[in-house]
């Protein structure tokens, strides 16, 4: 029965979430999870200075924090090489665009995204009434031109892009994605979704002008820094609109112990070129694996490898299903032909050790059920 006191749009909302949490699997199971390998975190685990600032700020937890976020807000410039008014702090990528499409998308207008892409963004959409539009992939990758082609013809306010992707890994040249930031059609915003490029290949990350109004690039410190629990990401973009989400951000929903975290990873660079070696060398064992039981891994710019099953979504989920009767806990994208793969984040080498166990009785019981 639905309350009578929601609104309208609210009534017709879907009574999901865009992820079902591990905890919750875990629960439904009976049994925690061998290896946690679904969620794209970073289980190599954060700079020990992360830890360090941690306990230094864990006496002032009792202050609300600062709703500038002066210190972390100048430390992101800088980094960027960008002035502080181009950059606006958030709850991850998720609050950022949340607060984005709550500024720029009123209830029936269009928004184009491509169809399996991070679903995060689709729930924000359609929570704030917007009409999405979305245009296939092209083979492995979310295809610029038909994005554009899509918000020409619906009008669009917003296009969503992830470089490099999710659920796919894989990723456009910052040539490429220059080229689409000159076609995005007047009046149409490209929100360009930046959370894997530190673990990208040089030459990925899109360059622009800081004050180019065309463009909004988001990225997080819950990938490469290891941060992912405690829910801080950032925008740049031009200075106008990064000072619009002061009408309608939560001020201090970036805590106090949070920001000097986020603060003390972007300090550690060494740290971060540490984890890129790690991830790579994950991805590779990944690969390996995939292979060795007949299976086709994708290239990947990310922490994760999807790995492509060989059928169809149906024989996908078996295996992904079989998988965590095992202990082992992986994602799988959500629309076909995506989901003929299963999304296996990089991790330690024992949970690597585990996936690679459990894998081929996994695939031999789904075959079986096929």
């Amino acid at each position: 029965m639905t309350d009578p006191r929601l609104t309208r749009l609210a009534q017709g909302l879907p009574a999901s979430v865009p992820f079902v949490g591990p905890e919750r699997l875990e629960r439904m199971r009976g049994a925690p999870f061998v290896a946690r390998l679904g969620a794209n975190e970073s289980s190599f685990g954060p700079s020990p200075r992360v830890a360090e600032a941690i306990r230094a700020a864990a006496d002032e937890a009792w202050m609300y924090p600062d709703p500038d976020m002066h210190a972390l807000r100048n430390a992101i410039a800088a980094h960027n090489e960008v002035a502080p008014e181009n950059v606006m702090i958030g709850e991850g990528i998720d609050g950022l665009l949340g607060n984005l499409v709550r500024l720029l998308v009123a209830p029936g207008d269009s928004v184009v995204t491509s169809a399996g892409a991070y679903p995060t963004f689709n729930y924000h959409v359609t929570g704030f009434g917007g009409v999405l539009h979305t245009v296939p992939y092209t083979g492995n990758f979310e295809d610029p031109e038909r994005l554009v082609a899509k918000a020409r013809e619906t009008g669009a306010k917003l296009i969503y892009l992830a470089n490099p992707d999710n659920p796919m890994g894989s990723h456009h040249s910052a040539h490429m994605m220059r080229n689409l930031v000159t076609n995005v059609p007047a009046g149409c915003l490209l929100i360009v979704d930046e959370a894997y490029i530190e673990l990208a290949p040089q030459g990925t990350a899109l360059a622009v002008a800081p004050d180019d109004a065309r463009v909004i690039r988001m990225r997080t410190f819950s990938k490469g820094y290891g941060l992912a629990g405690l829910r801080v990401g950032y925008a740049l973009g031009a200075r106008d609109l990064i000072a619009a989400f002061d009408r309608v951000r939560n001020h201090f929903g970036v805590g106090r112990v949070a920001q000097a975290a986020a603060l003390a990873a972007l300090g550690d660079q060494d740290w971060l070129a540490q984890i890129n070696a790690r991830v790579a060398d994950s991805r590779d064992k990944l690969a390996a694996i995939a292979l060795e039981n007949g299976l086709v891994p994708l290239a990947s710019a990310t922490n994760f490898v999807a790995i492509d099953c060989g059928a169809d979504g149906t024989f996908a989920r078996a295996v992904l299903d079989e998988l965590a009767t095992r202990g082992i806990f992986v994602r799988m994208p959500g629309v076909a032909p995506l989901d003929r793969c299963i999304r296996v984040t990089c991790g330690p080498d024992d949970q690597i050790d585990a996936f690679a166990k459990a894998l081929p009785d996994a695939l031999a019981a789904a075959r079986r059920h096929a």
